[in-house]
């Protein structure tokens, strides 16, 4: 996934001076939204945060405790809000409180998607782990299951150079480009305003939507296994 790279914010602040490539851009956002092939069948009960806030402090301590208490404030103040201040202010929290580093360096492996108790307890994961807290937590103020999506996707770094990444896509019609939730960029954007991404395949607890114009370069047989796992993880810990 994507590391860290002097360059990133500047050429992220180039591309989004760039004029918007809608019509460009947007059949690509659209046939993820239009190809299921498989159905998952999982489900997420709602987050019991007495068990989440208990747990936290069992396995990682105080501080791990009170990002549990500040995450639970933020559901409690957001609910009932319009989902554009939902969206705002969920991307906002994990992008502000936890820090972005590398599975090798967090888990020493290669590849681990955490649950949000794990991503908490150890203040910091990968793009997948922002994009997983921020799907729960969007799931637990209320917001349709059919209307989020844990998008990956090639970001364009520098030059033709395009790097593994994932996102989390807000979808208020299905047919349309998504809202974008990115760790990398503090504000909420539409698709046709991040010009780096392009769309690989995207999932939910629902199932997997594969893009249509291009060749996966991942497996995304071998991601539903541990896309699998962290649902089962996120279970028995209270979600």
């Amino acid at each position: 996934m994507i590391g860290r790279q002097p360059r990133r914010a500047a050429l992220l602040a180039e591309h989004m001076s760039r004029p918007a490539a809608a019509s460009r851009l947007a059949p690509s956002w659209r046939l993820l939204a239009l190809a299921l092939v498989l159905l998952l069948g999982a489900a997420l009960a709602a987050a019991d945060f007495d068990r989440l806030q208990r747990l936290a402090r069992e396995r990682y301590g105080s501080v791990a405790e009170e990002t549990v208490q500040a995450w639970r404030r933020l559901v409690a103040e957001q609910r009932g809000r319009p989902v554009e201040e939902q969206l705002a202010a969920v991307n906002t929290f994990f992008n502000r409180r936890l820090l972005y580093e590398l599975d090798p360096v967090v888990w020493g492996q290669a590849d681990h998607w955490a649950t949000p108790l794990e991503f908490i307890g150890r203040g910091a994961g990968d793009c997948e782990d922002f994009a997983i807290a921020k799907y729960v937590t969007l799931l637990e103020l209320g917001v349709p299951d059919e209307r989020l999506r844990l998008i990956y996707v090639r970001a364009r770094t520098a030059g033709a150079k395009t790097e593994a990444h994932m996102v989390l896509g807000y979808y208020e019609d299905p047919a349309e480009e998504p809202l974008i939730l990115d760790n990398l960029i503090t504000s909420v954007r539409p698709a046709s305003r991040r010009p780096d991404l392009t769309p690989v395949f995207s999932f939910n607890r629902q199932g997997l939507w594969v893009a249509g114009q291009a060749q996966s370069a991942a497996d995304p047989t071998a991601r539903l296994s541990r896309w699998r796992e962290v649902l089962e993880r996120m279970r028995q810990e209270g979600l």
